[in-house]
């Protein structure tokens, strides 16, 4: 008798040759095979509890063999410690492994939910071109030149957001789409050069109205695919919140440690170092972490100081807090606390609720460095050191978002979100005058640290538009080029709309489990945006070039050559 695992979507069954069932054809693993035969209960003794179907098997009588495999790169099965990039190069066979399809069919049912989520409540998937023109503003756009208009170029979308809006001008009032999009930007785990969101746009609607649209969309998804009940409302925190609380506008609130300003507690402060950055406009903020099992080393502490470098501070102090007396610095171990009085380390353990064990970590720099490098130290330390809560879904919304930052390499100020996002209604005055105060009608998702998407209710008035536009720089020449078919629209008639998206592919990772987004991508490409399995980007025929009146220079630069 031979006993063989047969595999198909579904999952696996034991088939059992005996006689000459087999015939003379060897059963390579993977190979493709077709049976009948007749379907047994095993004997109690031999019920496999680890399958679905471990209690019964099928008997063969008949065999087809329709192809026989090479031996794979790799075994097809879960958990392999495999290089993703050969999983890569054999994509096709990566997705044979049942924890790889298990994610795709994930996939699939959230997209099956989430359309019938927008269905039901009066919304339209309409689609919105893959060719258009670039309007450069964010990511670097994929474009494609035109073989009719030589010397022009279609765009590949970065999102459909002007199209999305012009929709809500012809009246379609409720809008989504499940779409692909393109930026050409540095990659990391969760970014993909062309990944999905989900598209929404909304006429008549204040900020209040998109986000309980969202958590509504939220808990479907996670009732109807995971069997999960989620809590709302959402939390909310502001932007400044946000910043100060946990040094990111993408907090993980899971990790339970706290970012504090204790600058106050210094601010008669003779030690140099604090002086300084107090005089010169920065802060002082603190990181706590509790007492734990394991202690801190100075190897630990130095590591930590390291890190804090790397993410742009000029240092770490540290201190960790003995069991003497809270103002004697001699009680505790610390790299600064002999500079201190006693009365600044009473109030810097009152302002953070320090206590005996507890190991505090403080920067003293702008506001934003501070909260970069605390911000990672944070988290850095959480996943090192145990705390975050695994197994909580740690929903929020991020609100109140400048509307503008200063970009030191232009000279100018650029949109944090897009040029189409509204201020707050009475900050438009300040659009002309202060331009860094002016708070945005933008909202951002995020679960468990990674934003989800991000929306916000938008501009639609022709002379605000031209508006916003000039404080970005734009002159009126270029704001016509670039935007005038928006503007003309909007002297038509616009309503009052905004909308959100969310990404896809984000979403599904984090509903998988998964670490990587390419994990839940049926033929993602690599950090260097390669397909490994096509081979693309690579050369086409010069012929091709020729009907496109492109040519490839190539320059060699200080000796090595590019194209």
């Amino acid at each position: 008798m031979l006993f063989v695992d047969l595999r198909d979507r579904t999952g696996i069954v034991q088939l059992v040759f005996h006689g000459d069932t087999r015939g003379d054809r060897p059963l390579r693993p993977e190979s493709v095979i077709g049976v009948r035969g007749e379907v047994r209960l095993r004997e109690p003794h031999l019920v496999n509890p680890k399958l679905a179907t471990g209690e019964v098997e099928v008997w063969v009588s008949d065999l087809q063999v329709w192809n026989e495999s090479r031996t794979p790169p790799f075994y097809i099965e879960d958990g392999i410690d495999t290089d993703e990039s050969v999983r890569l190069r054999y994509r096709y066979l990566d997705l044979r492994r049942p924890e790889m399809q298990r994610a795709l069919i994930l996939r699939h049912r959230v997209t099956k939910v989430l359309r019938d989520f927008f269905d039901a409540r009066g919304f339209l998937e309409v689609e919105t071109p893959m060719l258009t023109l670039s309007t450069p503003e964010g990511a670097r756009d994929y474009l494609v030149p035109s073989r009719l208009e030589p010397g022009h170029f279609y765009a590949l979308p970065q999102s459909p957001q002007l199209f999305k809006q012009l929709l809500m001008v012809s009246g379609l009032e409720r809008y989504f789409q499940v779409v692909r999009c393109f930026r050409d930007e540095d990659l990391r785990a969760d970014r993909q050069p062309e990944f999905t969101q989900v598209d929404v746009e909304m006429s008549f609607v204040e900020e209040e109205d998109v986000m309980a649209m969202v958590e509504d969309l939220m808990a479907d998804l996670y009732r109807e695919v995971l069997g999960v009940d989620l809590p709302r409302p959402f939390p909310r925190l502001t932007y400044d919140e946000a910043m100060l609380k946990y040094g990111t506008d993408k907090p993980d609130l899971r990790n339970p440690l706290t970012i504090e300003d204790v600058g106050q507690c210094f601010a008669e402060t003779e030690f140099r170092v604090f002086r300084s950055v107090l005089d010169g406009g920065g802060v002082i903020r603190a990181l706590r972490i509790p007492a734990g099992e394991e202690p801190w080393r100075r190897k630990d502490l130095d590591d930590l100081t390291a890190e804090a470098r790397r993410w742009g501070a000029g240092g770490l102090a540290w201190l960790e807090v003995g069991t003497g007396p809270a103002g004697d610095p001699q009680s505790h171990r610390s790299s600064f606390a002999r500079f201190l009085s006693a009365q600044e380390l009473t109030d810097l353990f009152a302002a953070t609720g320090a206590e005996p064990g507890d190991l505090l970590l403080m920067v003293a720099d702008s506001a934003d460095t501070a909260a970069r490098v605390l911000g990672h130290l944070r988290q850095h330390i959480a996943q090192e050191r145990g705390f975050l809560r695994d197994g909580e879904l740690a929903f929020t919304w991020i609100t109140d978002f400048p509307l503008l930052e200063w970009d030191e390499d232009e000279k100018r100020y650029v949109a944090v979100h897009h040029p189409f996002t509204s201020p707050k209604p009475d900050h438009w005055e300040l659009l002309r005058s202060e331009p860094w105060r002016v708070r945005a009608r933008a909202y951002d998702l995020v679960l468990n640290g990674v934003e989800l998407g991000g929306g916000s209710i938008r501009i639609h008035n022709t002379a605000q538009q031209e508006q916003m536009l000039a404080a970005l720089g734009f002159s009126q020449e270029e704001a016509k080029e670039r935007f005038g078919f928006l503007m003309e629209a909007f002297s038509y008639g616009a309503p009052p709309h905004g909308g959100i998206a969310l990404g896809l592919d984000r979403m599904v990772m984090l509903m998988a489990e998964r670490q990587s987004i390419r994990d839940v991508i049926a033929f993602p490409k690599t950090a260097k945006a390669a397909c490994l399995m096509t081979g693309a980007p690579g050369p086409v025929d010069p012929a091709q070039l020729q009907e496109l009146h492109l040519q490839v220079i190539y320059k060699e630069p200080e000796g090595q050559a590019q194209a």
